[in-house]
């Protein structure tokens, strides 16, 4: 396999990817990551499921089936591609209408798994090998996604080191350590055979299996979604029982920061927000888009009450236990007590979602929209005055960077990439980009939201001169992909 010092074969194994199937932030990555790397001239192909949301219209089917070797029996699928939007970018889908031609990514409702995961995510794993083989392409990089691609190192250890694979190089990217694809152990079965008991140390985790431990122990280098995160996950606060494993692979992980891909992300051309558009140098259409937000939403038409916009999944990663559940000062006191509205999209966890449906009913200054939509969530980035992200922990998180380009001022906690990517506002200077908390309860996000709104009603100045500063910030992911293409050259100099 020749390797040329200014291209690669990059091949992304992920369960997500835009704007083909997405549940959260990975999707978004995935693309905006292979977009950047083919610009700097690498060959980066994607390989995921065809779902059954998926429409084969306008793709190509490849004239011969698949067949995938697993431990029950061999499968088949046909393989269908595509192009990312407005790109050369290949993708390629695996349609098994047994294992993917049904509701959902990884089950039929946010809050639900289907019973048979390891099957269908171990043959897209396994399917990776004999896909190459058929387009007669064999990768340098070998990069999977959270742990749904964690068996792509362990097969290729496994089975081919004496094949035309022996030189390729694996990539593990954790976007969230609290995703790890357990099952119970008896799954092992559809993965390797099962008197194979030498390796059951490398899916074995509390009498379960764990199919990112796998994938930490197997790839090569291991990537994570920010510097803080890198560092939290290392600690029992974070490591969600593999922190002791992750540190002692510290030499091979490294933390880089999420882009945001621009050309989607920009106030000044963002076509779900048109006619309004805006930009740091003329901001007066964001008053509009408010009032826009405000009408749809069945709020109070008032561009001098403060908005606090959330785009959010309903899980307890994001802080939804504080904000939503019982406790002095939870979204309820919040919403009866201070002068502000609020605005949220999610869905997720059950209870969560009948208390913002109950709360919704309850109080004028509430709109909760339960469910997911792309142009809503434009359109609350665009037209909050604040955006609120109380996460318990978060890798990265992209919904702070998108409020930041639109002039829309964060209020985060302290974790992850959170802390990487928004400066505390100093109340002295008014410098800062956005508002930083540490602790996780109902309380203290009462007391929060008190400060934000003292600063919006008695300091507007501080408040102008944030969003400018915050707006004129890229995290750009040329920048990443950089830092990418670094891990990767780390990556191959082991096979050498």
């Amino acid at each position: 396999m020749e390797l040329s010092a200014d291209s690669l074969q990059i091949l992304m194994v992920t369960s997500e990817a835009v704007p083909f199937a997405k549940t959260g932030g990975l999707a978004d990555v995935v693309s905006a990551l292979s977009l950047e790397l083919s610009r700097n001239g690498h060959d980066v192909r994607l390989v995921m499921p065809r779902y059954y949301s998926i429409s084969r219209d306008g793709m190509d089917k490849r004239p011969e089936p698949l067949g995938v070797p697993m431990t029950i029996r061999e499968e088949w699928a046909a393989v269908y591609e595509t192009t990312l939007p407005d790109s050369e970018v290949p993708v390629y889908f695996l349609d098994h209408e047994g294992f993917y031609g049904r509701e959902g990514i990884y089950g039929p409702r946010p809050d639900k798994e289907y019973s048979d995961n390891v099957r269908r995510f171990a043959f897209l794993c396994r399917g990776v090998f004999q896909l190459c083989r058929m387009l007669s392409w064999v990768p340098h990089i070998l990069h999977g996604h959270d742990w749904v691609a964690g068996l792509v190192p362990y097969y290729q250890k496994k089975y081919e080191l004496q094949s035309e694979f022996s030189n390729t190089a694996s990539v593990l990217t954790i976007h969230n350590l609290g995703y790890q694809g357990i099952f119970p152990l008896e799954d092992v079965k559809y993965i390797q055979d099962e008197t194979d008991w030498l390796s059951m140390s490398t899916f074995e985790f509390s009498g379960a299996l764990n199919l990112l431990k796998t994938g930490i122990i197997c790839g090569d280098e291991i990537t994570t979604v920010s510097p803080t995160y890198a560092r939290e996950i290392q600690t029992p606060g974070f490591g969600h029982g593999l922190n002791g494993l992750l540190n002692y692979r510290k030499e091979d992980l490294t933390g880089i920061l999420n882009g945001i891909d621009y050309t989607t992300w920009n106030p000044a051309d963002d076509p779900y927000i048109k006619p309004h558009n805006f930009s740091v140098e003329n901001r007066k259409n964001k008053a509009k888009l408010k009032r826009v937000l405000q009408k749809e939403a069945g709020l109070t038409v008032d561009t001098g009450l403060p908005l606090v916009g959330m785009v959010t999944r309903l899980a307890e990663q994001k802080g939804i236990a504080a904000l939503c559940g019982p406790g002095h000062g939870s979204l309820a006191d919040i919403l009866e007590n201070l002068q502000v509205q609020i605005v949220i999209l999610g869905n997720g966890e059950a209870w969560c979602e009948d208390e913002l449906k109950r709360l919704d009913v309850r109080f004028s200054n509430l709109k909760a929209w339960i469910g997911y939509d792309e142009r809503l969530s434009h359109l609350i980035e665009a037209a909050s005055d604040f955006f609120l992200m109380p996460s318990l922990y978060e890798p990265c998180g992209l919904n702070q960077l998108y409020s930041l380009a639109y002039g829309t001022l964060p209020i985060v906690r302290r974790t992850g990439g959170l802390a990487d990517t928004v400066e505390n506002y100093n109340q002295a200077t008014g410098s800062g980009t956005g508002f930083v908390f540490d602790d996780l309860n109902p309380s203290v996000l009462y007391n929060v939201m008190k400060w934000v709104l003292e600063t919006w009603y008695n300091r507007k100045h501080h408040i102008h001169r944030m969003i400018r500063t915050g707006m004129k910030l890229r995290f750009s992911w040329s920048r990443a992909a950089e830092e990418y293409q670094a891990v990767y050259t780390k990556a191959l100099k082991k096979k050498e």
